[in-house]
């Protein structure tokens, strides 16, 4: 066997003095000859470790060998048929933790980029000319999509792929979820999320936006009225979460749902030649510790804040973001408040103005041995603040479940499936994602899409062979 290269082929990066002038992406991407140098290293392992990492199963051996050997069509080929969201997919997928964790290499030298190397194949398929002529459904029945976030968007596709006529029904009025309002476009760009839809349309998915199902049209009218053979839910989980402290509703305390939404999907950083406005003062507050949460800081950062702060209860190691995404925020000068504890927004004429907090330390252990954090007694001070964003977390949205007899939630607020994990307490109801898990990544959701196509097929097929006997 040739030596490996024990280290991960860096990536290139704009210099963060640069970034914070605008909303460009962070990262450059490899170039050819990088992505094919990171190829190389892999071990072409008998037992491809990683495919088992990965929630849509690319055959990441085969497409690593295919990048090595120069032949970017048919990695192209063999990344798009395992997932129809390959582009957007290799920017935000936490690959560390799972098909890079999984990677052999991992054991004692840096891990394969597997996610780096899918951006370029997928940067350089989209360069290539484009055939758009709209494939035409070979099977009889309709399927309805309810919602256009991952889970919806890979359903859709995959089914399309089978045949079927596929309707996405998206409340919102552009198509891509949370992939289009919730993730700045410094790390997924809105021109990648319109060509991976674009993919979807030519293999013949239609959509239809400012349609909110169980308001607008009730999910029993997709069957009754529309005709459509089975409908899944991929509405995700946009209910964002509050701390009940007091001073929440002062102005200034939002959400990070609404104020990434404002920004990603309404550009309110073109205020006031847009239409959406969003104050954004010189001193921010951000409450949490996970991607969203450094999602929030960065973008207040671009909007012009001068200090912006990210406070949470837990230490460094308990962090959820991704490492990269951390980094990259410090370097930019975002300050991270550890075992700090917000208790009360303090308000000034209606606005808030300071955010009183408590340091924390861990106290005793649980059963888990795990340390839950406790105030330090008479710790408490204040930051001054022009705006707090929480980001602690979201979670489904009821109005679909509370306007669909029958379709029950568990008690965390998501749908409840069957054993296989796809099917709803609603015959020919199938609900994937957030919708059911609350909130999680892209790629799970996008596997959850998958198994649930493969289910409705599966179903489908079973009742096409029933009514034929």
């Amino acid at each position: 066997m040739p030596v490996k290269r024990a280290d991960t082929t860096p990536m290139p990066q704009r210099e963060p003095s640069l970034s914070l002038q605008d909303s460009e992406e962070v990262n450059d991407g490899y170039c050819f000859a990088e992505a094919m140098l990171e190829a190389e290293r892999c071990l072409r392992c008998q037992d491809p470790a990683c495919i088992e990492g990965c929630p849509v199963r690319v055959p990441i051996f085969d497409f690593m060998h295919a990048v090595a050997a120069g032949d970017l069509p048919k990695a192209a080929r063999l990344l798009r048929a395992a997932n129809p969201l390959a582009a957007l997919c290799g920017r935000v997928c936490p690959q560390e933790p799972q098909c890079e964790m999984k990677c052999h290499m991992s054991r004692q030298f840096g891990p394969m980029a597997i996610g780096h190397v899918e951006r370029c194949v997928s940067e350089w398929e989209m360069r290539q000319a484009v055939n758009h002529e709209v494939k035409e459904p070979t099977r009889d029945e309709k399927i309805a999509i309810v919602g256009s976030g991952p889970a919806g968007l890979v359903c859709a596709g995959e089914l399309a792929r089978m045949g079927y006529r596929v309707t996405v029904y998206e409340a919102l009025h552009a198509p891509g979820g949370a992939l289009r309002y919730g993730i700045p476009e410094s790390r997924l760009p809105n021109y990648m999320l319109d060509w991976d839809i674009g993919f979807l349309e030519r293999l013949g998915v239609e959509f239809v936006n400012d349609m909110i199902i169980g308001k607008n049209m009730a999910l029993e009218a997709l069957f009754e009225d529309e005709g459509y053979s089975a409908v899944f839910i991929g509405t995700g989980a946009g209910l964002p979460k509050f701390m009940g402290i007091p001073g929440e509703s002062l102005n200034g305390v939002l959400s990070a749902d609404e104020f990434l939404t404002r920004i990603n999907l309404m550009q309110a950083f073109e205020f006031p030649e847009g239409e959406t406005p969003l104050k954004v003062g010189k001193h921010v507050a951000v409450i949490g510790s996970g991607n969203t949460a450094v999602d929030a800081a960065r973008s207040a950062l671009c909007l012009g804040a001068k200090k912006v702060m990210v406070v949470h209860r837990c230490n460094e190691n308990e962090m959820t973001a991704r490492v990269e995404e951390y980094e990259r925020a410090n370097e930019e000068g975002v300050e991270f408040h550890w075992r700090t504890h917000p208790i009360e927004a303090l308000g000034e004429e209606g606005w808030v103005a300071g955010l009183k907090c408590v340091k924390m330390e861990p106290g005793e252990p649980d059963e888990s041995g795990r340390g839950r954090p406790v105030p330090v007694e008479g710790s408490e001070f204040v930051l001054p603040v022009d705006n707090v964003v929480l980001s602690i977390g979201t979670r489904p949205n009821p109005l679909l479940a509370t306007a669909t007899p029958g379709l029950k939630t568990h008690p965390r607020g998501g749908l409840l499936v069957n054993k296989q994990k796809v099917g709803s307490t609603v015959h020919r109801v199938y609900a994937g994602g957030d919708a059911v898990t609350g909130a999680a990544t892209v790629i799970l959701a996008a596997g959850a899409g998958k198994r649930a196509a493969e289910a409705i097929d599966a179903d489908l097929a079973a009742a096409r062979e029933k009514a034929a006997s």
